[in-house]
């Protein structure tokens, strides 16, 4: 039988703990060659609304431990301003509702496995990133985090940090002030730290040992001018790029590796996060596409370092309390995936949760 699992589900049985576990696996296994992935695609065709885009999305991994998976997603969009703030929105059918799946199959006899609703996976892979970047380089006693946004990235961030660290204390800030205020009722009753709930953005940077910008800005938020020595950074939204002054300030920029080039083609290697192809290219496009460029590649390479320098004792990563460092995946989403939507898969059959479907559903007898 093949599942379907639906967020619920996810919410029920998948941890952060997991998350991390599976994540750190997947990419050793990548380094190892015992993994592939390739970047994000997307394919862009304007609407007939010019102020929208249709955006399809798919990115896809697998290991020799057993799964291979493909993330898909359908998007129409577009963006919104509200003052100097843009941000980057998107729907599918109607505001409010989404389309992401992930397709699990097994590499052993090609068998569909699962379909999956990516909403809570989504979030939880993208925290646990922000955790193994905190675990390998955050400074050991960090315990103060300083976070723009208090959304849903935030909140899984905070559980990735706890998962990492000894945190005692948040200072949050987020354009909204009933949003910001809720979120940090909630962060210190769930976590029993202390929370600073800022009405300023600069205020959460004082004394921070970790700072997070967790926004769906579609430009930079962070201000490097006011990042303190010793702290580690996470960047989400804003294109992905932390803004210059910040960039400039970097010591040690941990990328977790990068997707193997084909084989027999290293000339087509790629270390950009995705690539794009659109119809009418000339015409304006949205979110992902705003820049007309492919997304951002290796940014510092000279600081830069892998989570296999790391595992491996090539590099220490952070060498000085005093140094600032970041973190991020680099184009490595197709490893994920598999990774963790196979804990998913592997936690639904032991907890009997998902609907069945016949596998003969998705089985033909004329050869493909």
């Amino acid at each position: 039988m093949t599942l379907i699992i639906n967020n619920d589900d996810v919410a029920r049985i998948l941890t952060m703990e997991d998350t991390i576990e599976a994540l750190e696996t997947s990419y050793r296994n990548l380094a190892l060659g015992e993994a592939v992935c390739r970047p994000r695609i997307d394919i862009r065709i304007p609407t007939s609304d010019p102020a929208k885009n249709y955006q399809f999305g798919s990115m896809e991994g697998g290991s020799t431990a057993g799964y291979f998976a493909v993330r898909m997603k359908s998007d129409i969009v577009y963006e919104m301003r509200q003052g100097d703030v843009v941000t980057q929105e998107k729907y599918c059918v109607q505001p409010g509702t989404f389309c992401g799946l992930i397709f699990l199959t097994s590499i052993e006899n090609g068998e569909p496995l699962a379909f999956i609703n990516d909403g809570v996976l989504q979030h939880m892979r993208v925290a646990g990133d922000g955790g193994i970047g905190v675990k390998y380089m955050a400074k050991p006693n960090a315990k103060v985090v300083g976070m723009l946004g208090s959304g849903g990235m935030a909140r899984d961030h905070m559980a990735s940090f706890m998962a990492v660290r000894n945190i005692e204390k948040l200072q949050v800030y987020s354009p909204t002030k009933a949003n910001r205020e809720a979120f940090g009722r909630e962060m210190a009753a769930k976590y029993n730290i202390e929370v600073q709930v800022c009405d300023r953005p600069e205020d959460v940077y004082k004394g921070a040992d970790i700072v997070a910008a967790l926004t769906d800005s579609a430009v930079p938020v962070l201000n490097g001018a006011l990042v303190e020595p010793g702290a580690h950074i996470i960047n989400i939204g804003g294109s992905g790029i932390p803004d210059k002054a910040t960039m400039d300030r970097v010591d040690v920029y941990l990328r977790f590796g990068d997707a193997p080039a084909p084989v027999g083609r290293p000339e087509l290697a790629l270390d950009d996060e995705y690539i794009g192809w659109e119809a009418r290219p000339k015409t304006r496009k949205f979110g992902d596409g705003r820049s007309g460029k492919t997304g951002h590649g290796v940014m510092l390479p000279e600081k830069r370092i892998t989570l296999h320098d790391i595992m491996t004792g090539v590099s220490p990563g952070r060498s000085s309390p005093d140094q600032i460092t970041w973190s991020e995946r680099g184009n490595l989403q197709g490893a994920q995936f598999y990774a963790v939507a196979g804990r998913v898969y592997e936690l639904a059959k032991k907890n009997g949760l998902g609907y069945e479907i016949p596998t003969s559903l998705f089985l033909q007898n004329i050869r493909n």
